[in-house]
């Protein structure tokens, strides 16, 4: 297939990129790639550091993606070398180490899931201990004495920590010089990364030209913000969407989102085009474009068929207050509360409001501040203390009017919590 020009190929490129270091020279190779019909280089490395992979983390996949399309060829490597070190990006502590075992099991986990974005067939998946397990001391040397310590200290990482007194292990400064040299071993066009990894990327180019090679172009990407607007996308921030949720899971996460964020979710998380995006936002409903964006991610990771579902059920859920048929389901373990302990915290007047059938015989008292947290549906007590005070609680078909409930602890209940159910069903510890 003929590339396209390089015009062309550059505005689908650029879409939501962060920098490009530098555009003219990313146009001149893809100008050379068109004239001799060689696709370019294209890499982006990610570190196994945890098992699933979130919203966040696809930002480069898809960018990558825009490059396959484009029929350029794509490698995504696998830093199972570099997670033994752990990357300093946006740290400000040494990270702990993880064992290989873990790390080979959370990269079988990537290769997965990385698939429901890229190209399997076209696809290069390449681990960067290939050739780093290969290096002997001599080479380490010699690697290491192409970077010098005032040049690691200007990485803002390393500077901070070093002006506030903090410990920087020895390990730590190999990091940038090995995903510099991933780029030397692939002889990379262009490597991808966040915003957050600029050092490290621009190492790289420091490292080919010092190995004789021509400099990888650098293209960074934004850090994806996550479901409160503010914060990246981390799971231990409780504001992430993982790949692998539930259709109606994500399709709902998708839906709680601000409006002004969802133009940036279109942007990072699609293939549509800024032209098409900015069409949307002169002559489409928000809730509308916030629909077809949860049915497009939805469709990405699940099904067109599994989109469909979610939304109709998303619909029923919300829009027609009705419950839907697929719910998440979780158990939990409950420790009874005595009633005389809870009262004081139930609300106005030490009540507790009776939330189970008339045919329930025993009761148990339960905070629902907690019940919420362990259920996943707010990321923490506080959170969910909030939520109560806003009416915006609802079990079995009851608005929520205080921090303590008695349940049937042989009843299932419907949990509400804004746009998110789940059924929780009640287990003795």
């Amino acid at each position: 297939m003929p590339f396209a020009s390089a015009d062309e190929q550059l505005a689908y490129i650029k879409k939501g990129s962060a920098e490009i270091i530098r555009e003219s020279e990313l146009r001149a190779k893809l100008e050379k790639s068109k004239t001799t019909n060689t696709p370019l280089r294209v890499k982006a490395g990610f570190d196994p550091t945890a098992p699933d992979l979130h919203l966040g983390h696809t930002v480069l996949l898809r960018k990558l993606k825009h490059f396959q399309d484009l029929g350029h060829t794509v490698t995504f490597l696998i830093g199972d070398f570099t997670a033994m070190i752990g990357d300093p990006s946006g740290r400000s502590a040494t990270r702990p180490q993880l064992s290989s075992e873990d790390i080979m099991r959370n990269a079988k986990t990537y290769m997965a899931q990385v698939y429901k974005i890229l190209n399997r067939v076209t696809t290069q998946t390449r681990f960067n201990s290939e050739w780093m397990d290969k290096m002997k001391g001599e080479d380490w040397v010699r690697l290491a004495a192409r970077f010098t310590v005032s040049q690691m200290l200007e990485r803002e990482e390393f500077h901070k920590r070093f002006q506030d007194e903090k410990p920087i292990a020895l390990h730590e400064l190999l990091y940038p010089l090995v995903q510099g040299y991933d780029s030397v071993a692939l002889k990379a066009d262009v490597e991808l990364g966040g915003t957050d990894q600029k050092f490290n990327l621009l190492v790289g180019r420091e490292l080919q030209r010092s190995f004789g090679q021509d400099s990888q172009v650098v293209l960074t990407m934004p850090i994806l913000e996550g479901l409160d607007g503010v914060q990246k996308m981390s799971k231990s921030f409780g504001n992430a969407i993982g790949i692998q949720e539930p259709p109606l899971e994500m399709y709902g996460k998708i839906m709680s989102i601000s409006d002004e964020m969802m133009w940036r979710y279109y942007e990072l998380l699609t293939d549509v085009q800024l032209s098409e995006i900015d069409k949307m936002k002169r002559e489409s409903h928000p809730m509308d474009a916030k629909k077809d964006l949860a049915r497009r991610i939805v469709t990405d990771f699940h099904s067109p068929e599994a989109a469909t579902k979610a939304g109709e059920d998303w619909a029923k859920q919300f829009q027609k207050q009705e419950i839907p048929e697929a719910i998440d389901e979780v158990a939990i373990s409950s420790a009874r509360v005595r009633l005389a302990d809870a009262l004081p915290n139930a609300g106005e007047g030490g009540t507790a409001q009776i939330i189970a059938s008339d045919s329930c015989e025993e009761f148990e008292t339960l905070r629902v501040d907690k019940l919420l947290k362990e259920a996943g549906l707010t990321a923490s007590t506080a959170e969910a203390g909030r939520k109560i005070k806003e009416k915006a609680v609802n079990i079995n078909g009851q608005a929520v009017l205080g921090l303590v409930i008695l349940a049937c602890p042989k009843e299932p209940l419907t949990i509400r919590v804004g746009k998110r159910i789940k059924k929780v069903v009640l287990t003795m510890p």
